[in-house]
């Protein structure tokens, strides 16, 4: 059957539940619903230069890519491959069309070095090997059974900080931007990252779907968040820690265990069974904590590299 490589279609129901349902057989750690898919496709800065595109055969999506320029990289020229196959379509070509229509995209848009996750499996490893990407750094996928697993007890804030919710500060997010920035520029990664549109970061970050702000926990100290947990969740059982973070001035006092842990408790009393996150294997003090919690690693990623040109 002939596998066909298009774009992703905004306004097609049932393009975003097929890019979605192959997205979560193949990587089911992550959250991404069909509304999340359609908020990042009409959210996401220009120059970006954002195109999911999708694998068709038999009118069915059997392969997806996400394809963009990291536009808030101060290096110029950085681009996104991520590609994954439904794991009942693999070994059809789809694959092989999707990366070859996303490096033909980004490098008519300036692309000269690409960026790939790969799930750390030979067949997934040789393939991007096959296509000129080089090994580099990885990742890990971690899980909570909340359910049945036994958190760490809740301990108050220690003086002088008090906890609050992401909706708290519905009225004014601009001091969550402010610590989000400073702490996604200190993350370990291959891409540097300088958040400093905020009006891009209201409508991609703070407006996204999954985003649960009664979950999402900060930590307030000298009237100025110290230390956040970023809560998605999927609206039904799936928690997912999307960033957490402390700031440079507040670090070595506990503040992100004690975000994390208030949330944690909280979702479990709203009825989520599992949480996911992850954690660069670089970034041993997030490795550390999630470790306090009793998350356990149930992936590994690598960070695979092309230059083109």
């Amino acid at each position: 059957m002939t596998v066909l490589v298009r774009d992703l279609r905004p306004d097609a129901r049932a393009d975003l539940e097929g890019f979605a349902r192959v997205r979560h057989a193949a990587l089911p750690f992550m959250l991404l619903t069909p509304d999340s898919l359609a908020h990042d496709l009409t959210r996401m800065h220009p120059d970006a230069h954002y195109r999911p595109l999708v694998a068709v055969a038999g009118g069915e999506v059997i392969g997806t890519a996400q394809v963009h320029l990291a536009h808030e990289s101060p290096e110029p020229g950085r681009g996104s491959v991520n590609v994954y196959v439904h794991p009942g379509h693999t070994r059809r070509g789809a694959g092989a069309l999707l990366v070859r229509a996303a490096e033909e995209h980004l490098a008519a848009h300036g692309a000269t070095r690409l960026f790939a996750w790969v799930l750390d499996e030979p067949g997934n490893r040789a393939f991007a090997e096959r296509h000129g990407y080089r090994a580099g750094r990885s990742a890990r996928f971690l899980r909570l059974d909340l359910a049945h697993g036994t958190l760490p007890p809740l301990q108050g804030p220690p003086p002088g900080v008090e906890l609050r919710t992401g909706a708290d500060f519905a009225d004014d997010p601009r001091p969550l931007f402010a610590l989000d920035a400073e702490t996604t520029s200190d993350e370990p990664s291959d891409i540097g990252t300088e958040f400093a549109d905020y009006a891009a970061w209201l409508e991609q970050t703070w407006k996204h779907p999954l985003l649960d702000l009664g979950l999402t926990t900060v930590a307030v100290a000298d009237g100025r968040p110290a230390a956040f947990t970023a809560v998605h969740t999927d609206g039904s059982t799936r928690y997912g820690t999307a960033m957490t973070g402390t700031a440079r001035a507040h670090r070595g006092r506990g503040l992100a265990k004690l975000v994390k842990n208030a949330s944690l408790h909280r979702a479990r009393a709203a009825g989520y069974t599992e949480a996911f996150t992850g954690n660069d294997t670089g970034n041993g003090p997030m490795i550390a904590i999630n470790r306090w919690f009793g998350y356990d690693v149930c992936a590994t990623e690598v960070r695979y590299v092309r230059e083109l040109g």
